[in-house]
């Protein structure tokens, strides 16, 4: 590991600490899966609020899985792009039913055959379910990676093999843990406090 990347990942240890922590509240691994197809384009906050009466209504797989299509429309209808949504949870649980046997299922490939669950969901689901070291690439994860030089790439996908092979595998979970945490309180998409933060000096857009 480069020295830079250790001084990086030493500062974010400090200031963000190691522990585990998933913002989406859930009860089950199916549950953890919905709410983290919902927070696409949503903020987390706003996902478990929708969610609290969302999993009390639709409290097993099954009533998913046989919901009607604009009914569950109206009920996520606050994380947004709802339409879409509703269509992908009610074929994803499905097919956790028929193909799965109700379980979530651990393998990338397998993950990522479910309606509406891409790379980042899928290592979401891997990380917090199976603790199984995955990067998860989101929006904060892709803007600071670049800024702090970890990548050059656009491509979630590119990003993910780069921060693989740059950042240590027992932090690949817990970076996006920590980077969440710095891009919504320090490194935020406007109006970073540059000021306040420690990486000035890794950051490739930062003005002296």
């Amino acid at each position: 590991m480069k020295k830079r990347t250790e001084e990086i990942i030493k500062i974010l240890d400090e200031q963000f600490g190691t522990e585990y922590v998933c913002y989406l509240h859930y009860e089950t691994p199916w549950q953890l899966l919905i709410a983290t197809m919902l927070s696409a384009q949503c903020t987390d906050a706003r996902v478990n609020i929708v969610t609290k009466d969302l999993f009390q209504k639709y409290d097993t797989l099954e009533k998913f899985a046989n919901a009607d299509l604009k009914e569950l429309e109206q009920d996520i209808k606050p994380t947004g792009f709802y339409h879409n949504k509703a269509k992908n949870i009610i074929a994803c649980t499905k097919a956790l039913a028929e193909r799965f046997g109700g379980e979530v299922p651990r393998s990338l490939e397998d993950l990522t055959s479910l309606a509406g669950v891409g790379r980042k969901t899928a290592n979401v689901i891997r990380g917090n379910i199976y603790h199984d070291a995955s990067v998860v690439v989101d929006t904060h994860v892709k803007r600071i990676s670049k800024r702090l030089g970890l990548t050059v790439n656009e491509d979630p996908e590119k990003i993910e093999q780069d921060l693989m092979k740059e950042l240590p595998k027992d932090h690949w979970i817990l970076y996006n843990i920590q980077i969440i945490t710095f891009g919504r309180t320090v490194c935020t998409a406007r109006s970073p406090k540059c000021e306040q933060c420690r990486l000035q000096k890794y950051c490739k857009e930062y003005k002296m």
